[in-house]
């Protein structure tokens, strides 16, 4: 059976286990494998750009030990991508790629909710280089901790806020900017009435399609 290896960069137990929860209803019988693995020396959220290369090498001495037929990074600033890719004979995908392709299949503009300011311009970098800045309605920073963002309650209504402010911008579909978010995805739907895409879930539906190739 494939195995489709879904690595979070960070070292966060509680991210790895929402990202798992998040990738759950790909596991389908007949399907990939799907494993959701933390990088452990990697630090405890991508938050800044040193955070960004400092997980780039612990996630390739971790990919190197796993045997995969298709890789997910699962953090939405798609850190170490072209050197995973240039290391490994298998598929990589970040999942910030995908959950835009998906968004843009469903809207014509779209918005992303990020963790901090860093974020948007490591998010701005990869549309710029995908050609779909101009579709970009706009961009919300909560500027908060991981360990807020994975607590249920905490943020949820500056979520919901954000993405509705997106959507009276323009947006028609909105993009969870980091993967600490992934338990607030239905809720934040519910109330921004747009799709709402989680990057994890685009990743792994993804890769699935990828190796059914």
């Amino acid at each position: 059976m494939p195995r489709i290896l879904v690595i979070n960069p960070n070292s966060s137990a509680a991210c790895s286990a929402g990202i798992d929860a998040a990738v759950a209803p790909f596991r389908t019988p007949g399907g990939p494998g799907i494993d959701v693995l933390s990088v452990l020396d990697g630090p405890p959220a991508i938050l800044s750009w040193r955070d960004w290369h400092a997980a780039v090498e612990p996630m390739c001495r971790l990919a190197e030990r796993e045997a995969a037929d298709a890789i997910v990074i699962a953090c939405a600033s798609d850190p170490g991508l072209e050197a995973m890719r240039a290391l490994l004979g298998c598929p990589v995908l970040g999942v910030f790629r995908c959950a835009v392709a998906v968004a843009i299949t469903r809207a014509e503009r779209f918005g992303v909710v990020a963790i901090v300011d860093a974020s948007i311009g490591r998010h701005a970098l990869t549309l710029r280089s995908m050609g779909l800045e101009p579709r970009l309605a706009g961009e919300v920073a909560l500027n908060v901790s991981m360990d807020a963002l994975l607590d249920p309650a905490a943020v949820r209504g500056r979520l919901i806020d954000a993405a509705c402010r997106l959507v009276r911008d323009g947006a028609g579909a909105v993009v969870l900017g980091c993967t600490g978010m992934a338990g607030h995805r239905a809720a934040v739907e519910q109330a921004a009435g747009v799709p709402v895409i989680e990057p994890c879930q685009a990743g792994v539906a993804m890769a699935r399609l990828v190796l059914l190739g």
